[in-house]
């Protein structure tokens, strides 16, 4: 029997269509999320004039950069890597002129196409770059399992050796067995460099017990901070199985060192910051059974908030609205907490919280030597509701385990100084937290982020749904949901502090003790009453669980403020 061309195609689309029947041919044909490239869902306007922030340039001393954000496709793998859907391998491209490249940039293929990498402009007569004298083949796919389905194409990835003096910040990829010129990249006086450390997995082969399996990473400097000067560069790091053990002392690329970084001159002023905010201040939903909202600090304490001193329990004091006889400063030593008003209507009231009078707290923080900016979000809740755990198909409530007085939760916003272009979200999810890139957040009304506050807990999490605290189907509830009850952040907010700014900090921030009384109510008597109301497989389940609860569940303790938090001079963690 003879088809025509038409009846062909017909025939093959027709098949196509019907799914499971022949799947491979589906799978061949699915698009992948690096297919697509990630922009914000609307144009970013033209910044407020002032300084080098926007300018798409940074001035390290000796040494200019830019940060590409296009690049041109080298190679790609289809397996290995997160989900198993591989990876793609880029050169940035167009480069300006008089400027080099550093190295190549990869990216899994399970998210769509979104990255940058630097490149360098020598500003030292030629002694702050050097071309490399070599190169070492790192890996091929030519002697790897992880081969192309489809593809003939061979990947190579080159480490390149700097001339003594100098360090390596990237590597170069190729499709030929051919060592790469030269005078492809560059490498950078040792003294405008810094020790890096792995951030997370790009793609390679994970676990597998291949000796010789390649693994490629995403880097960070080692250190981190509001006064670190180390720079990220946006290369991957390779590595074979048997380098694997090495530690930030002996990897073998670097990162950069921004030796003017106490000039500040790359970091946005206090009008760029405020348009930056406009863009993208959050918008945070609580779930609609949520009884603890949040509230501005002024309105908690100008609703009966009190401050007692240890010896002098019987006497307590009130609070100014901005906390100006609150104790400043010194150590954590117990002698001073906040803690609810005492007739019974007032606290009901401060429990409750005012989402109406909330103001959020911004903190502007210096990263990764002043190339980024990150502002802090600070939410304020005057209680902390307790936790309910899910055994299984069964839920229940855990009395006072979880509860505290005073919650500070936080959202944090990564922001390119190059381009004022929002790169990360972290999201504080109780004493931890998740960084998030830009292509997996969601946004409202334009690039506004959006992001979800759990039921009584307040840990922020960016998607709706249950987020499980234990082990398999049993642990501690954490559900989200989108509600008419929602901040938006960007209506009511405050600079309350900025390492680049002189910004007059409000008294309640250097507050240094707990926000909330510590009730040294026996865990042990509380776990004990629960158990009691509990039988057979029920009761072996919450045992198994209360082993693996979270120490900040445990009886109940006010917070210190954001200002005693490891990440305020640190990096979030």
């Amino acid at each position: 029997m003879v088809f025509s061309q038409s009846i062909l195609r017909l025939l093959f689309t027709s098949i196509s269509l019907m799914g499971n029947c022949i799947p491979s041919l589906d799978k061949e044909r699915q698009t992948l999320p690096i297919d697509t490239v990630f922009k914000l869902p609307s144009p970013l306007p033209n910044w407020p004039p002032g300084g080098e922030f926007g300018s798409g340039y940074v001035d390290l001393e000796g040494l200019e950069v830019c940060q590409i954000v296009t690049f041109n496709k080298v190679w790609a793998i289809d397996k290995g890597g997160p989900d198993n859907l591989g990876a793609t391998f880029y050169e940035p491209s167009p480069i300006p002129d008089g400027f080099s490249m550093f190295g190549c940039y990869c990216q899994p293929n399970n998210q769509p196409h979104f990255g940058w990498v630097l490149v360098g402009k020598d500003k030292n007569n030629g002694q702050t770059l050097k071309n490399p004298i070599d190169y070492t083949l790192v890996w091929s796919s030519e002697s790897s399992k992880l081969k192309n389905k489809k593809s003939t194409d061979d990947g190579y990835i080159w480490l390149p050796i700097p001339p003594e003096g100098y360090k390596a910040l990237g590597h170069v990829i190729t499709t030929s067995p051919e060592k790469p010129s030269l005078d492809k990249i560059q490498c950078v006086q040792s003294n405008l460099t810094d020790k890096l450390e792995v951030e997370s997995w790009i793609w390679g082969e994970g676990t597998t017990s291949n000796a010789n399996g390649i693994n490629v990473h995403s880097t960070r400097p080692r250190e981190r901070g509001i006064k670190a000067q180390g720079v990220s560069v946006g290369t991957f790091l390779a590595r074979i199985k048997s380098d694997q053990n090495d530690d930030s002392n002996t990897l073998s690329l670097a990162c950069l060192k921004n030796n003017k970084f106490g000039t500040f001159s790359s970091m946005p002023s206090l009008g760029q910051i405020q348009a930056l905010f406009e863009q993208y201040s959050p918008l945070v939903y609580f779930h609609p059974k949520e009884k603890y909202l949040p509230s501005s600090v002024n309105w908690y304490f100008a609703n009966g908030a009190l401050l007692y001193q240890k010896g002098q329990e019987s006497n307590p004091s009130s609070i100014e609205p901005n906390g100006s006889n609150l104790p400043q400063g010194g150590p954590n030593d117990g002698a001073y907490w906040l803690d609810l008003p005492i007739d019974a209507k007032d606290k009901e009231k401060a429990i409750k919280g005012d989402l109406l009078s909330s103001e959020v707290y911004l903190h502007i923080k210096p990263m990764l030597g002043a190339t980024f900016t990150d502002i802090a979000v600070w939410i304020f809740h005057p209680f902390n509701g307790p936790g309910t755990a899910k055994l299984g198909l069964i839920d229940v409530p855990l009395g006072k385990i979880g509860e505290h007085i005073g919650d500070w939760e936080h959202v944090t916003l990564r922001i390119s100084n190059f381009n004022g272009v929002l790169h990360k979200v972290y999201l504080s999810e109780h004493s931890g937290g998740t960084w998030l890139n830009a292509p997996l957040v969601e946004f409202q009304n334009g690039n506004k982020v959006v992001a979800y506050s759990s039921l009584n807990g307040h840990a922020i999490y960016p998607k709706p749904g249950l987020v499980l605290q234990g082990t398999g189907d049993i642990g501690i509830r954490n559900d989200t949901a989108k509600s008419n009850l929602v901040l938006d952040c960007g209506e009511n907010y405050s600079v309350v502090a900025a390492e680049n700014l002189e910004i007059l900090e409000p008294p309640w921030l250097n507050y240094t003790r707990e926000w909330g009384p510590k009730i040294s109510y026996a865990l042990g008597d509380e776990v004990k009453r629960i158990e009691s109301l509990l039988k057979g497989n029920l009761k072996t389940a919450f045992e198994k669980l209360v082993k693996v609860l979270p120490n900040e569940v445990y009886g109940e303790e006010g917070p210190t403020g954001p200002k005693m938090k490891g990440n305020w001079n640190g990096d979030e963690v």
